[in-house]
Formats: structure tokens, sequence, C-alpha cells
């Protein structure tokens, strides 16, 4: 039996009802729905991403796998100051990775950003820091699944979605649970500065988890308060902290977060992700997993998985390190296999900051080397190349609805360890984020019928 193609079958409604209203329909609904992010629609594109069963399964192995690493490497380096210098945390950071967060979990939620292919999965990062976009993932998933497109799909496919924001909670109570809260039904801040881009999710989680009976709101770390005692935010004390606010935030405005971080010293409330977070959310985290040096650190299971799923990283410092068994002067290595490297910031997001070799001259690429070689102290990875996906999407441009062919990159949730949805992102160029102007789809689990 020749199996049906998915892909091929949901561009043949698309082109049977490319018309005006095709796009201006999806565009209102999400509008309706809050799914923007800094005030553009997420999702421009007609198709959402579509895998099978046996993609879903070796997603979750190698994931799940993944954030059991980036919790053993937090307990270690919580107690090991020269894998703290090496994961490259900065005084304050180590700091605050010092305090006991009173519970055993560093990353409640997590986000693996990923290539997946039909004969691969590689990591390009690890998210371990309270990740945006499991509830614009959730409800752009229900959008579409809703839409008379997808009606006229299920007549040959099986379809089906994660609900990661039911998941999210269900992990952050748990944390709470584990931390030793006692109310039956605890209050739950989501904790950002007003004004970043992601503000509509916020509403849209406190609207979910409200529904959900747990009491929620959302909270400017600057309306906080501390008495000692109990945190409160516009007066309401304060259970559970969902920390949306970054690290980098907390180091770089104290004073606005000192009550936050008291509260947290002081056990008066959980918070989720705990500070101890930023160890595995460096991306010098993928260079502790692939040197030689730290291989005692994982089962022999494990060093496996990340052979086949974690591209060879290394933070830039003068002098050698170890490639093959062999013994080469890093900065040169680099330097002379342009085509098979990525330099990138040790923590910045949205593509801040990266330079593809692939894509660079002689010139820029031995710049950007020199300047990652004389900003040491912040910290940069050389990251071997990996292999990227590309599938055309039927996109909504001013002059209707056009094929384009689009970078894919796929990252699994993690919540508490269980993989609990994906955040699929399109671009055009190297980088595919949200941040820089990518778009979003929602991603379905497809059987055909046939």
């Amino acid at each position: 039996m020749t199996r049906v193609d998915p892909i091929g079958a949901w561009h043949t409604l698309v082109k049977e009802q490319r018309d005006a209203n095709l796009c201006a329909g999806l565009a209102d609904r999400m509008r309706a729905r809050h799914l923007t992010f800094g005030g553009r629609l997420l999702c421009p594109f007609l198709r959402p991403f579509f895998l099978d069963p046996g993609d879903e399964a070796r997603i979750k192995l190698a994931a799940e796998t993944l954030w059991r690493l980036g919790e053993r490497l937090a307990d270690a380096a919580a107690a090991d100051e020269t894998l703290m210098a090496d994961l490259g945390l900065s005084d304050a950071e180590r700091t605050l990775a010092r305090i006991d967060p009173r519970y055993n979990v560093a990353s409640t939620a997590a986000r693996a950003d990923a290539f997946l292919l039909p004969d691969s999965l590689q990591f390009a990062e690890y998210n371990a820091e309270s990740p945006a976009g499991p509830g614009y993932s959730q409800r752009l998933s229900e959008l579409f699944d809703g839409e008379p497109l997808m009606d006229r799909f299920r007549e040959r496919f099986a379809v089906r979605h994660y609900t990661p924001i039911t998941h999210l909670l269900d992990a952050l109570l748990e944390s709470y649970q584990d931390w030793g809260g006692t109310a039956n039904l605890p209050r739950i801040a989501i904790v950002d500065f007003r004004g970043v881009p992601t503000w509509s999710e916020f509403e849209l989680l406190e609207g979910a988890f409200t529904d959900a009976g747990v009491p929620t709101v959302i909270a400017d770390p600057r309306d906080l308060v501390f008495d000692g005692r109990r945190l409160t935010a516009n007066g309401a004390a304060i259970d559970l902290v969902y920390r949306r606010a970054l690290i980098n935030d907390i180091v770089a405005r104290p004073d606005e977060c000192r009550a936050l971080v008291d509260a947290y010293r002081a056990g008066a409330v959980c918070m989720a992700n705990s500070l101890r977070c930023k160890m595995a959310h460096k991306k010098a985290f993928f260079a502790v997993l692939t040197d030689e040096r730290y291989r005692h650190l994982f089962p022999a299971d494990d060093l496996r998985t990340i052979a086949a799923h974690v591209p060879w990283t290394r933070v830039v410092r003068e002098g050698g390190t170890t490639r093959d068994g062999r013994t080469v002067d890093l900065p040169e290595y680099v330097r002379r296999h342009r085509d098979r490297f990525v330099l990138k910031p040790n923590d910045e997001y949205g593509g801040t900051g990266v330079t593809l070799g692939w894509e660079a001259d002689e010139r820029s690429w031995d710049e950007a080397i020199a300047r990652a070689l004389r900003e040491s102290e912040r910290g940069w990875i050389a990251q071997e190349r990996i292999a990227i996906r590309r599938e055309t999407f039927p996109i909504c441009e001013a002059d209707g609805v056009v094929d384009r062919d689009m970078l894919v990159d796929f990252a699994p949730y993690l919540f508490r360890g269980r993989v609990a949805g994906f955040l699929t992102r399109l671009s055009a160029t190297g980088l595919a984020n949200v941040t820089s102007g990518g778009g979003q789809v929602p991603a379905f689990i497809v059987e055909s019928k046939d």
C-alpha cells in the first residue's frame, strides 16, 4: 500500500481554498485569541508541522535524557566551583545558584531546541530557564485543530496535538509540593517585567490556570513586597512564583528584584524555575557534555545519547582541546574549519551575536573568533554545524498565498522531565526564532487512515 503524504494532502486542500478569506479569517481568529508576539501575529503560515508516532518516540527518548543530564549537571555544579567556572557563571549568578531552593528540580520547565530529520535528531541549544511559548503553542494548536481545513484533513488522517498548558500547571504544582507547600490551591504569580513581548502569553496562562481552579496573577518584580514572612503581589499573598523574569534581568536589576530574591532565599515562596537552572541553561552546558574531562559525570547510556544528539561544543579560549582523540589548538582549529562551526555567546537568546561560519567570509570569521577570545570573561562557544530541516509551507503575504521553503526548528517542551508539547519555528534564514523575526506553527502527530 502506498503511504499517503500528509504534507501533499494538506497543500492540495490549501490550493482548493486559496482565497483572501483564508488568510484574513485565520488572522482575525489569532488576534481574538491573543496569539501575538510583540504585537505581530505568531503564525502567518497555513500549515502545521507534521510528525509521525515514530518521530514522537525518538524525540521523547532523546529530549527527556537531555533534561536528566541538565539536572545532573546543575546538581553537580552547585557544589563544584570549577564546574561553575567552566560553565561561565558570573559571580552574581554563582551567588544566586548557591541559594538552596528547598527542592531538587532545577528546571521545572525547559525546552530543547533541535532539528529533526528522518535519520537524525540533534540539539542546537537547551533552554533551562522557564522558556516562552507553551501557552502560545497550545492555543495555536487548538486554533488549527478547529479550522475547516483540518476537518477535511481528518477524513484521511488521524490527528492529535499536545496540551502543554495543562502539563505546565501540573509540573508547577508538583514542584510546589516537593518544596513543601501545603496549600491545596496555591496562589501562583507569573513574574516578569511589564512590556516584554510575551506578556500576551502570560494573560493566556493566567486565564487557563484560573479556569483550572488555581488562583493566578501576573506581577512585575517591582510589584512584589516581602515583609520577612510572606511575599505579596498587589496585596495578595503568593505561594508559588512561575518565574519568567530571566536571571540576566535579576542580576542587572537587583534593587527591582530584591523582594523576589529575598523571599526565595528565606524559603517563603516556591520558585520555578529555581535560580540553579542557569547552570544547565548556559550554552557551555554542551561543552561539558562533549568534553572527555567530564565523562565521569554520566553513565554509559547517557554518553551514547550525547554522542548521537549533542554537537561537539567548546568554550572559546586560547590553548588546546581534544578532538577525535587528538589534541588541537582550539582557535586555530575553528578558524581553519569555518564551514563547520557556529560561534555563539554563552548566554544570549533570540539569535543575538550568533555568527554562522558557513555564511561568513574569512575576514568576518577571524573577527568573530578574535572577539570571542577578547571577551572570554563573558564567554563564547564554538559549536559544530548540525544538519537542518527545510520544508515548504504556504504563507500569507500581501499579494496572497505563496509557498516558501523554510528552515524548521523543532523544540520539545520538558516539564519536570516529560515531553509535554512542542515549539516549532520557521525561518527563511539560518536562525529560527520568533524574536529575530521567524514565525511559529503548531505541531501535530499524524497517521494515515488509508
